[in-house]
């Protein structure tokens, strides 16, 4: 399989995996927290003001030394699509062509990749459709989520196995993205009335059991039979019918971000370093990355 564009190192992983707890934390809160019978849950502006933080913070770990330009510009290319596709699909019924693309830039270039072009993605695109609002930012971590996953998935599957378990994981994911938005707005919404259904606000005060059936209940009714259920089968149609394809061309795109050579070992008399497109001594080839350090490890692996 590709390298990894943005390699993890242990410490990055480790404040990704921090920073996910925190946002995971910060969408949940309100199921969590003990208040008074009949109050209300306030906005959680506190949470609005460090969530961006904690994106920017994770955004610069996982960077760390900075990214290669070829990097760059394969991220910003694949920002600027994602942004005009959302643009195109903005969201009728559940067509999303957004993650779609995510995924499959997830499962090629790795987690650290697909995280970092979950955030730009969603930020670009809202720059650009006027969707700027507190929402943003739960919008960009849960996409951020999405592409990291991908990256996570099995690296050994390969071919119409691989299409399956990229399809599978589009519709998983679409329900969770649906899911868990809800979940960042839903206990602030009073007065919910849906015809023939009664009680599916946020109560403070209840146990967690009821109101986590509410949540439920009002997610199954108002999005995951209709959003959700569009942006899963988008997800799974485009990444049947495009994925081979998006993949082919994703892949020979990170086989130019990753440097794969022969390495000539220095003689006695020779001080300068190694070379690409040599042999050494022993007719052994080997691997070097590029010196960059947004390219470190996993230089010659193979697609």
């Amino acid at each position: 399989m590709s390298g990894r564009a943005v390699p993890l190192s242990s410490r990055s992983a480790l404040v990704l995996g921090v920073a996910s707890v925190a946002g995971l934390m910060m969408l949940i809160w309100p199921l969590l927290v003990r208040q008074s019978s009949g109050g209300q849950a306030g906005p959680p502006f506190v949470f609005l003001a460090l969530l961006p933080v904690v994106i920017v913070v994770v955004l610069a770990e996982v960077t760390e030394g900075g990214l290669d330009p070829r990097v760059l510009a394969v991220l910003g290319v694949l920002s600027a699509v994602n942004a005009v596709l959302r643009g195109l699909s903005p969201g009728t019924a559940g067509v999303e062509l957004v993650f779609f693309l995510l995924i499959l830039a997830g499962r090629v270039f790795g987690p650290g990749f697909g995280f970092v072009l979950g955030c730009t993605s969603l930020f670009a695109s809202a720059l650009l459709t006027g969707g700027v609002g507190p929402w943003l930012p739960y919008q960009m971590l849960v996409s951020a989520w999405v592409g990291m996953g991908a990256g996570l998935l099995p690296r050994r599957v390969t071919g119409r196995a691989e299409i399956a378990m990229l399809a599978a994981y589009g519709v998983v994911s679409a329900y969770l993205f649906g899911l868990l938005l809800n979940l960042s707005s839903w206990p602030f919404v009073l007065g919910i009335a849906v015809p023939g259904h009664t009680g599916l606000s946020f109560v403070p005060g209840d146990p967690l059991s009821e109101n986590l059936h509410r949540f439920l209940a009002y997610t199954l009714i108002t999005s995951t039979g209709s959003f959700d259920t569009g942006r899963a089968i988008t997800n799974a149609v485009a990444i049947v019918v495009l994925g081979p394809a998006v993949l082919t061309t994703l892949r020979r795109a990170s086989r130019r971000v990753v440097v794969t050579g022969i390495v000539e070992e220095p003689s006695s008399g020779h001080l300068g370093g190694p070379s690409v497109g040599s042999t050494d001594g022993r007719g052994g080839e080997a691997t070097r990355s590029t010196p960059s350090s947004g390219l470190r490890g996993e230089a010659g692996s193979q697609v």
